[in-house]
C-alpha cells in the first residue's frame, strides 16, 4: 500500500500532524498551498480566511507533486476555518476529482475552537464519498499537545492499516 498525505498547513499544527502520520505508515507528504499566502496573524487572518472558506473559494495553488497512480490511499489534513476546510484543499479537491476516485481516503483536521465535524462532513461531500477510511480531529495539538492526541494520531493510523487487509 502506498500512501500520500496531502496538506495544508497556515500555523503548523496540520504540518506537525501530517510529518507524525506519514512516518508512521511510511507514506509520502504533499504539501500545498496557495499562490497567494493568507493573513497569518491578528484579525485579518480571520476575516481572510474566514470569508474564503465560507465563501467556497478556489485559490491557485503553487506548482505540488501528485501522481495519483502512485498511490492506493490518500489522507488529507487541513485546518478548519469557519466551520469548514480551508480554501487550498478545496482547490485540491477539485483539481483532482476524478484522480481521487477509487482511493482509498481519509481526513484530519486541526482546529482551534469547533466545526471540526461539518468540515470533514463538507469534504467527504465535495469528494462525493459516503464515508472516509478513517478521520480525526485534534485541537491544537502543536501549540497545545496533549497525550490523547498520539493516542488519537495511533488509532486514526492503525485504521488506515487495518482497512488494507
Amino acid at each position: 500500500m502506498k500512501t500520500a498525505v496531502v496538506f495544508y498547513s497556515m500555523s503548523g499544527n496540520v504540518r506537525q500532524t501530517a510529518e507524525i502520520i506519514a512516518a508512521k505508515l511510511g507514506a509520502d507528504l504533499i504539501e500545498i498551498k496557495p499562490g497567494k499566502s493568507y493573513p497569518d496573524k491578528g484579525f485579518k487572518k480571520f476575516l481572510w480566511g474566514g470569508k474564503s472558506a465560507v465563501m467556497g473559494e478556489c485559490p491557485k495553488l503553487m506548482p505540488y507533486d501528485f501522481d495519483s497512480d502512485r498511490y492506493d490511499a490518500v489522507i488529507i489534513g487541513f485546518p478548519v476555518w469557519a466551520s469548514t476546510f480551508a480554501p487550498p484543499i478545496r482547490s485540491f479537491a477539485e483539481d483532482n476529482s476524478d484522480r481521487l476516485r477509487g482511493k482509498r481516503i481519509s481526513a484530519f483536521a486541526c482546529m482551534s475552537g469547533s466545526g471540526g465535524e461539518k468540515a470533514i462532513s463538507k469534504l467527504r461531500t465535495l469528494l462525493g464519498i459516503d464515508g472516509f477510511e478513517a478521520e480525526m480531529i485534534l485541537i491544537d495539538p502543536k501549540d497545545k499537545p496533549k497525550d490523547s492526541d498520539i493516542a488519537k494520531i495511533e488509532a486514526f493510523c492503525k485504521k488506515i492499516k487495518t482497512a488494507f487487509c
